[in-house]
């Protein structure tokens, strides 16, 4: 299977970071295409979309001001089937798109996404005190995956804080 493409342009308000793609996301080639996946419903809910967009719709997130990728590019059945190794030059890449794109915040959608990022151990949801990247705000979420055993409206509330501070 074949990684998907970024969605990446200078200057975003949110770049969204994933574990890596789903076999579903590689086979459709899109974002958080797996039927389980609560992104884009998630995104709706906290009211940083106007609508629920479909995972076919992703590319238009870049008119909203927010980025898609991935801390790994090769796509898994599960983010546990991810090397150290994959994680270890998955962090380089994404320390390089960050400082190139350098969007307003970067979302990692997952703690383990952070934790493999940033290399802390602690990590407490929301803005972080401190940034990997300087003048990027480090915002941690729980990942939207239908495996996450957050009650929906736990998450929503999370990913509210992030529309709150860009003040839509």
């Amino acid at each position: 299977m074949k990684p998907i493409d970024d969605h990446l342009k200078k200057d975003l308000k949110v770049i969204f970071i994933g574990f890596n793609p789903s076999v579903k996301s590689a086979e459709t080639g899109f974002h958080y295409a797996n039927r389980h996946n609560r992104f884009w419903k998630i995104l709706y809910q906290s009211g940083l979309t106007e609508r629920i967009y479909l995972p076919e719709e992703n590319h238009q997130l870049l008119k909203l001001g927010y980025g898609l990728t991935n801390i790994v590019s090769r796509p898994t059945k599960a983010a546990s089937d991810i090397t150290k190794e994959e994680y270890q030059a998955g962090r380089l890449e994404l320390l390089e798109k960050l400082e190139k794109y350098q969007p307003e915040v970067a979302c990692y959608v997952g703690k383990g996404v952070y934790q493999e990022f940033s290399k802390k151990k602690k990590i407490s949801w929301g803005f972080q005190s401190e940034s990997v990247v300087p003048g990027v705000i480090d915002f941690v979420a729980p990942s939207s995956s239908g495996l996450v055993r957050m009650k929906i409206d736990e998450i929503v509330d999370i990913y509210k804080q992030l529309r709150q501070k860009l003040g839509k």
